[in-house]
């Protein structure tokens, strides 16, 4: 009993003592609380600790009054005169703090004789004293031009080393018409900024975009920083091979030199790198055979004849060219190259009279000696297969003995005679006809015709002789032109008959009507036809003598036509 007694009585002694020790302790340690804006002057008054604490500024000196701010010197100076706690030096909160919400400096206010010790807490205000700035003051992006629309990119956010409200708030993009800007908020950690694509792209007209993206914090009034973007777009083989022409037309002289450049086709392509890389081909597909003689330089276009063209067999053709890029998938396109043959005079005029057996230029004309002035002697004929002034032929007389006798029309090719042949006149007379083209340099050919001066009797003889030889060799020589007319002609009699068989089953009988004479034996024995003005009159009859005349009202029958081969009132008569 006696030890439960004790227990009893130190259990209460021990709750006196903690009570007497919380009394001491309030009356020895306080706590009190100041704020302060950051970055203010030296000697700025923080507060009036001694009169706050309920101390007699009277004994702080004595007492060794004083303040602990950890093992470093502290930011505040308390006057042991006045107990007022000033500012030591200027305080710089992001420094202190770095990016606490909440800056706060803890000090301790010690005075001895008694012991006491008093905490002191100072916030530290912040103030709008940084702008925002971003990591970068540039920022390079690079986004190829097939992006979609809606595409996001996000940026670094800028960062302000104020606090609250006085931190990032708002961000800011130039105006354009590619992209937007959106905010992300991520609390604590601030906003976030996002550009997004809201038109397509397109390299082939802007290449670059230059942004400017601006970040605003709450302050009054705000601070802001800024960051350039500059967007590279990036190509994608979006565009195929564009032909400078379409169609493209050449024009090459005959007789070119095989494997020379003759002409050049050109393509370009909008994009670039192994996208504008563009390779020529020539397409082969279909009948064209002549493209076989043809070559093309895939690399720059330049287009090559493997053999030389001549006009006279080929005077135009066409191919197709194929462009195709290096782009992945590749795209190509074609165009069609016309070509036209330049003619050249690389052909000499061919005669074509006179031309004897052995093929020699060369003919003999007789004419009776009694011909006058202007005759025909003979006409030269040639042709030359070039065109143009090329194949435009002039006759010269080369040699003559005699320029008074004959004369050569320079366009037509026909030798005459300028006047009447004389006794004294040779009989046999050589001339030499050339024949020029009026090509650059021109090309030439002669004949030769020999002139023979006979009587006239012998002339007609050897005329007809002439003539049938002369008949069959323009047989030979117009052979075609022949067959072409037979066929027309054949087409036209067809229709004539054609028609006159129509009317034929038209016709009425009018052997009644006008042949009712009983003297009349049924037969057409005479017939007088003649003219009154632009008709013809056939009066026909019973035989009558020349003598006859036709009484008016006879039974003679007349027929009316009109002739235009007889002068007017002619009168033929047909027996």
């Amino acid at each position: 009993m006696e030890q439960r007694g004790q227990q009893a009585w130190r259990e209460r002694w021990r709750r006196v003592f903690c009570i007497f020790a919380l009394v001491a302790l309030r009356s020895c340690f306080a706590q009190i609380k100041y704020s302060i804006s950051e970055e203010v002057e030296e000697g700025t008054v923080v507060g009036h600790v001694a009169k706050d604490l309920g101390l007699d500024k009277n004994t702080l000196k004595e007492r060794g009054c004083r303040i602990v701010y950890g093992s470093t010197e502290p930011p505040f100076h308390l006057n042991q005169e006045d107990g007022v706690l000033y500012v030591k030096r200027k305080i710089d909160r992001e420094e202190v703090c770095e990016r606490s919400k909440v800056c706060l400096i803890d000090l301790k206010t010690v005075l001895e004789n008694p012991l006491e010790v008093h905490y002191v807490a100072v916030e530290i205000l912040d103030v709008n004293d940084h702008s925002p700035g971003f990591p970068e003051n540039e920022k390079l992006l690079e986004i190829f031009e097939s992006a979609l629309i809606g595409t996001r990119f996000q940026l670094q956010a800028a960062r302000d080393a104020d606090s609250g409200i006085l931190s990032v708030q708002q961000y800011k993009l130039s105006n354009n018409e590619y992209f937007r800007l959106e905010v992300k908020d991520r609390g604590e950690y601030g906003k976030t900024p996002i550009l997004i694509l809201q038109k397509p792209l397109d390299r082939e007209s802007v290449k670059t975009h230059n942004l400017l993206l601006t970040a605003n914090d709450g302050g009054k009034p705000p601070r802001s920083g800024e960051m350039r973007i500059n967007i590279d777009v990036l190509d994608v083989n979006d565009n195929p091979p564009v032909f400078s022409r379409s169609p493209y037309t050449f024009y090459v002289s005959e007789n070119n030199s095989p494997g020379v450049s003759m002409f050049t086709v050109q393509a370009s392509d909008q994009d670039e790198g192994n996208n504008a890389l563009i390779s020529y081909h020539i397409f082969r597909g279909g009948e064209n055979n002549l493209i076989s003689f043809l070559n093309i330089n895939s690399e720059n276009g330049d287009v090559v004849a493997l053999k030389s063209f001549d006009f006279e067999t080929l005077k135009t053709f066409k191919f197709h060219v194929l462009a195709t890029d290096s782009g992945t998938p590749s795209l190509s396109s074609n165009v069609t190259v016309n070509v036209f043959i330049l003619d050249q005079n690389d052909n000499t005029p061919v005669i074509l009279y006179p031309v004897n057996t052995n093929g020699s230029a060369e003919g003999v004309e007789e004419i009776p000696r009694n011909v006058a002035a202007g005759h025909l002697v003979t006409k030269v004929r040639a042709y030359d297969p070039d065109v143009g002034y090329n194949g435009w032929l002039l006759y010269y007389l080369q040699e003559v003995k005699d320029h008074n006798l004959f004369g050569l029309d320079r366009y037509t090719g026909q030798i005459r005679t300028l006047r009447s042949f004389t006794e004294t006149d040779e009989t046999e007379h050589k001339l030499v006809i050339l024949v020029k083209d009026n090509g650059n340099v021109s090309l030439s050919a002669t004949a030769t015709v020999i002139v023979k001066v006979v009587e006239p009797k012998e002339a007609f003889a050897a005329s007809d002789v002439k003539s049938a030889t002369n008949d069959i060799e323009d047989n030979g020589l117009t052979f075609y032109l022949m067959i072409t007319l037979a066929s027309v002609s054949a087409l036209f009699i067809i229709s004539i008959i054609g028609l006159i068989a129509m009317q034929c089953s038209k016709t009425t009988d009018y052997s009644s009507k006008h042949l009712q004479d009983p003297n009349y034996d049924g037969t057409l024995c005479h017939s007088i036809q003649y003219r009154s003005g632009d008709k013809r009159y056939m009066l026909v009859g019973p035989r009558m003598s020349i003598g006859s005349t036709i009484v008016p009202g006879s039974n003679g029958n007349t027929l009316m036509h009109p002739d235009r081969r007889l002068a007017s009132g002619e009168v033929r008569e047909t027996f």
